[in-house]
């Protein structure tokens, strides 16, 4: 059977950026270093953008995990940082749990590293609670591919929704008319081809 059309909604959501942490990030394989750092990016500026609530987490960052992403930190000098001490899963953390529910946002957008464990089990685990949950997949990595498709697969068969950090704006916004430049520029400065299409069109219409 299938479910009825969720749309995100810019009001009701709070986006969970969980163990983007220098180690952590090494493993990753199902997408290039560059790639995975832009997207990461892409999202965290995304949420800024809409001014959405932004939780970070990280997991043993004393240990071999490593550093949360340094760019991570500048964005969201004041948002809820919880170091865990050892949790595997986030949502074991009561600090975790407790930040996410003082947004009163039942929408959780979440990316992390890596996929099958720092995603999927907060993941289950916030839909068994009945939050609903829109995971970024292309701000999210793990070691292969094989090992990502395991991953989105049980999400999936859960109730998530897969998406990308692109079609996470675009559902957002609704409109283009609700701010055409905050969203091109959000567009140009992650999607090298997107720039290219806005040099484009702001030549022509500079003609007109």
């Amino acid at each position: 059977m299938n479910k009825p059309y969720v749309r995100l909604d810019r009001d009701n959501a709070v986006v969970l950026l969980v163990d983007h942490q220098a180690g952590l990030l090494s493993l990753v394989r199902d997408v290039d270093p560059d790639r995975m750092k832009n997207n990461v990016l892409a999202l965290a500026d995304a949420a800024k953008f809409f001014k959405l609530p932004t939780i970070l987490t990280t997991s043993f960052e004393t240990g071999p995990n490593g550093p949360l992403m340094p760019e991570l930190k500048a964005l969201f000098p004041d948002a809820p940082y919880i170091a865990r001490p050892g949790q595997i899963n986030a949502w074991d953390n009561e600090d975790f749990v407790k930040a996410i529910k003082a947004t009163g946002k039942k929408q959780l957008i979440i990316a992390g590293v890596v996929t099958e464990v720092c995603v999927a089990f907060p993941a289950l685990s916030a839909i068994e609670e009945g939050f609903d949950v829109f995971v970024v997949a292309d701000a999210s990595g793990t070691f292969n591919e094989m090992t990502r498709d395991a991953a989105w697969d049980r999400m999936s068969a859960a109730g998530a929704q897969m998406m990308t950090w692109f079609g996470m704006a675009c559902e957002l916004h609704r409109d283009w008319r609700n701010d055409i430049e905050g969203l091109a520029a959000l567009c140009a400065n992650h999607i090298p081809d997107y720039r290219n299409l806005m040099t484009s069109y702001n030549s022509f219409s500079a003609q007109r």
